[in-house]
Formats: structure tokens, C-alpha cells, sequence
């Protein structure tokens, strides 16, 4: 099968969730034997205008950096030299999705798009994202909060599946445990970690014997740091700052509690490598956080909603019995997760050749009215 994915920032220009997404699912489809391609704007030295990496080829669709605008007008010529089976597009701009699609009817193969991070507010009465959400044939969600906001942006709620991000079951399973702290958060430090719930509670906790490791960097950090040595914790707490995923899974091993208390993550991939690691979960909920999907039947995690449970629940955390691995949690191996890719691809398919040539006419029309949309949005 020949898989064309539509991303204008890949991982090798900036590493987000979304990115990180795109590789794996590609560099997977590839260890499968797939020809994959990813049309993205150029990231590598040189004037040629493809380049090969981990059986991925990287078409360069814009030569100059990442939003200069011409990329959804250039996207459906590249998409054509491609010739695809499948086109899976991600939903960072909805101009891209709309020239997606345009390809897509040209060449008869279905449009998927892989809606990772949840849209904003002011979304849901924009014209384009909503066109963008309801022209696939599919649209793949990484959580059950992702797929609620999509489908109020008008997508068909049959048309949005759940599929989360995946997980070496194999790494898991042989990673030797570290003891670095007996309570471990790991993400990036921006905006929306929330890390000074986790710190608040532990300052009550000051009486109790505890450790505790933040993994990961960003621009809060500093913050972070502050609010700890004003605290007075900073003889418990402990900044690893970014780690390689051998690491992070030790210290998962190692530790207690795992704690996630962000106010938006689309899908939390460390926290499910800490449960699948025997780690007791403990979840604050936040409406835009999809954290709390992962723990609503796990017997060995909590879910809180105040500061107070929050405190109790790592109280009761703590006192639980120690586990180096969670077999409720192999079904998330990255090699299922895969499976169920090349489910919606075959899914796609039959919803495209449900299609009548009758409409084929039809399709042309659309596709010359979001070309001129683009040409006005551009």
C-alpha cells in the first residue's frame, strides 16, 4: 500500500505531539513494508527535493520554512506525483485538509485525517474547520475528549474513530527499574502542565516520607523551580529535565505514584507507560485533558477533582502494592495500535467505492470550488 501523509511541520522541525505521532505511524507502516511518503515543507540541506530516512520518503512540498502560506496550493500536485493508495492528513491547518481532499478526489483515494490535539474554542464557527472536519472519510482521534470536539465541529460521529497513541509493550516489559523518587511527573514545562497542583499537594504532605522527580523541560521550568524552593521542598523534588525513553521507563519502574495533573493533553503517553509499568496512577481532571480516560477502570489508579483528593489519593497511592508491570495495559502495544490504522485505511477505501461515478461530476465541482478557496484564503 502507498500512504501519503500531509504534515508542513514533521518531527525533524519541531518535535510536538503531533509530530511524534506522524513519525511513528509512518516509520511503522514502513517496518511493514509500505511505501510511505510524508509531503511536509523541506527541513534537509541540498536542492533535491525528496529525501529518504528510517524507509520514509520525505517529499519536500514547499522549499522554505514551515507557514509561508503556499502549501495547501502546492500540496495537490505532490499528492499526484505520489499517486497514492491512501492520503492521511493531520489537522493542523484546515486549508491543508481542503487541498487534501481535492487531491483525494482526484485520485480516488480516501482522505483520513489523523486529528491529533483537540480544536480551540473559537473553532466550532469557523467555516474551514468545519468544511475540514466533515470531507474525510475518516477522521482517527487519539482520545475520547479529542473525538467529542471534533464531531461538534459537524463531523459525522460514525466517521470519527478512536485510535490512540501506542506503546512498546516489549521495552516495557524488560526495563530494568531504577529507584530515582517514589512519585514521578514527566511532560514538557509550558503552559498548560499545571505542575503546581502535584507541588501544592506535596508541601501538604511535608510530614509524610515521599520523594519526588519532575521529568521534562520547557519554559515554565524556571517557574517551577521557584515555586518549589518557595515551598521549602527543594531538599524532595528533583528536575531530570528531558530524558531518553529508557530512562523514563526505569524510573516508572522504580516509583510508586505517577502523577498528571495537566489541564491539556490530548493523549498522555508517558502516563500510559507509567501505568503499563506498574505505576499507581493518580489523574487530576481537566475537561481538555483526555488523562482520565485512561484511569476510569484501572483499579490502581485514582481520578481527582480538588486539591484534597488529590492530597489523599497520593496518600492511598503510596500505601499500594508495588507492580512492575500492568497486563491491563498491553493492549495499547504500538504493533495493535498499527493494526488499527490499516483498519481505517480499509475502511476509507470502502467508503470512497461507496461512492457513485455519477458523482465523480460532483467531485469536480467541489474540487474547483475549494481550489478557489483557496487561492481567496491564501
Amino acid at each position: 500500500m502507498r500512504v501519503a501523509f500531509v504534515s508542513e511541520t514533521v518531527a525533524q522541525h519541531r518535535e510536538t505531539g503531533v509530530t511524534r505521532r506522524i513519525r511513528r505511524t509512518a516509520e511503522a507502516l514502513a517496518g511493514r513494508g509500505h511505501d510511505v511518503f510524508i509531503c511536509c515543507a523541506q527541513w534537509w540541506d541540498g536542492d533535491h527535493d525528496s529525501f529518504e530516512q528510517d524507509g520514509v520518503t520525505y517529499r519536500a512540498v514547499t522549499a522554505k520554512s514551515p507557514g509561508d502560506g503556499r502549501f495547501a496550493v502546492s500540496l495537490p500536485a505532490a499528492l499526484r506525483a505520489i499517486d497514492p493508495d491512501v492520503i492521511q492528513a493531520t489537522a493542523a491547518d484546515p486549508t491543508h485538509v481542503l487541498a487534501a481532499k481535492a487531491a483525494s478526489i482526484v485520485l480516488r483515494a480516501p482522505l483520513v485525517v489523523d486529528w491529533y490535539e483537540s480544536p480551540d474554542a473559537g473553532d466550532a464557527d469557523d467555516p474551514l474547520w468545519r468544511l475540514a472536519a466533515s470531507v474525510p472519510e475518516l477522521v482517527l482521534a487519539p482520545s475520547e475528549t479529542v473525538r467529542t470536539r471534533v464531531r461538534e465541529l459537524g463531523a459525522d460521529g460514525d466517521a470519527v474513530w478512536v485510535v490512540p497513541n501506542g506503546i512498546d509493550i516489549d521495552a516495557i516489559r524488560s526495563a530494568q527499574p531504577r529507584e530515582v523518587a517514589d512519585i514521578v511527573y514527566s511532560r514538557r514545562l509550558d503552559a498548560d502542565a499545571n505542575l503546581e497542583s502535584l507541588l501544592l499537594a506535596l508541601a501538604e504532605l511535608r510530614d509524610h516520607d515521599w520523594s519526588a522527580v519532575v521529568i521534562g523541560d520547557g519554559p515554565e521550568r524556571d517557574v517551577y523551580e521557584r515555586q518549589v524552593r518557595d515551598l521549602r521542598i527543594e531538599d524532595r523534588v528533583s528536575f531530570a529535565g528531558d530524558q531518553p525513553l529508557e530512562n523514563r521507563l526505569s524510573a516508572f519502574k522504580g516509583a510508586q505514584v505517577y502523577v498528571q495533573t495537566a489541564r491539556r493533553e490530548a493523549f498522555p503517553t508517558d502516563l500510559l507507560r507509567a501505568l503499563a509499568c506498574g505505576s499507581t496512577g493518580v489523574v487530576e481532571y481537566h475537561v481538555e485533558s483526555s488523562a482520565h480516560e485512561l484511569v476510569e477502570q484501572e483499579n490502581r489508579a485514582f481520578r481527582t477533582t480538588s486539591e484534597q483528593e488529590l492530597t489523599d489519593a497520593l496518600v492511598t497511592a503510596s500505601e499500594m502494592e508495588p507492580m512492575e508491570f500492568n497486563e491491563n495495559f498491553a493492549e495499547y502495544d504500538e504493533e495493535q495500535i498499527l493494526d488499527k490504522y490499516l483498519t481505517a485505511y480499509d475502511e476509507a477505501e470502502e467508503r470512497m467505492s461507496w461512492v457513485e461515478p455519477a458523482a465523480l461530476a460532483g467531485g469536480v465541482v467541489l474540487v474547483v470550488a475549494l481550489v478557489a478557496l483557496l487561492v481567496v484564503v491564501l
